[in-house]
């Protein structure tokens, strides 16, 4: 059992620049897996606006995406869809191909995140289904990331450039002083664009996603 994870750029067909968008994402996902490498297969592009990578646990894929999604800037954006199963790779004459429980899954995750975001939470982003086969336990634990996934996707599609950065940095454990300096302002101003963020809740998060590790 895996996560497998399929990522789709929002509004990718009304932005005026998709190659730059592509290049934009493929650099911040570079940059999270150099900061930490958490993926067996970190996400890269298949077809269309489509990534598929694979973690060995939730935990880390929820660590990792929330990386990804502070690292982009304005007018950038992913769903993401986590499938827990099996997953299986084969050769094809097309390339390595990927299938399995898992990506079906993950199918379903992505598929129902974007009806989410029509509809009762325009603000989802991120979508976890465990596969049929999986036993309850499993199930349950995909729930409960949903019901912390609907409040943290909020929280950060909220945020502007400057406070996903910041989030970006204590999760990273920066200090606050540090990213004053880079910032150019002072660290009361780095507090108050923090807290007036919601900032805290997304970083004590992280931690403890880390912290089952």
């Amino acid at each position: 059992m895996v996560i497998a994870t399929i990522a789709d750029i929002v509004g990718s067909r009304r932005l005026a620049d998709r190659a730059d968008a592509q290049r934009i994402l493929d650099s911040a996902i570079a940059d999270v897996e150099r900061r930490l490498p958490l993926a067996v297969e970190p996400l890269r592009p298949t077809v269309g606006d489509e990534l598929q990578g694979v973690y060995a646990r939730l935990e880390d894929a929820l660590a990792s995406l929330l990386l990804v999604q502070l690292t982009l800037p304005d007018g950038v954006e992913c769903r993401f869809g986590l499938g827990i199963g099996p997953v299986d790779a084969f050769e094809s004459a097309s390339g390595r191909l990927q299938d399995g429980p898992g990506w079906w899954a993950a199918r379903s995750a992505i598929e129902t995140v974007h009806a989410k975001q029509q509809r009762a939470a325009p603000s989802a982003r991120t979508w976890v289904v465990a596969s049929p086969d999986e036993d309850a336990d499993v199930h349950t634990a995909a729930a409960l990331a949903n019901s912390y996934l609907l409040a943290r996707d909020q929280l950060v599609g909220g945020m502007n450039d400057r406070a996903r950065r910041l989030t970006l940095g204590r999760c990273l454990g920066r200090t606050q002083r540090d990213l004053a300096q880079e910032e150019g302002v002072t660290q009361p101003a780095v507090s108050q664009a923090l807290a007036t963020a919601g900032a805290a809740a997304v970083i004590e998060g992280f931690r403890m996603l880390r912290g089952a590790a």
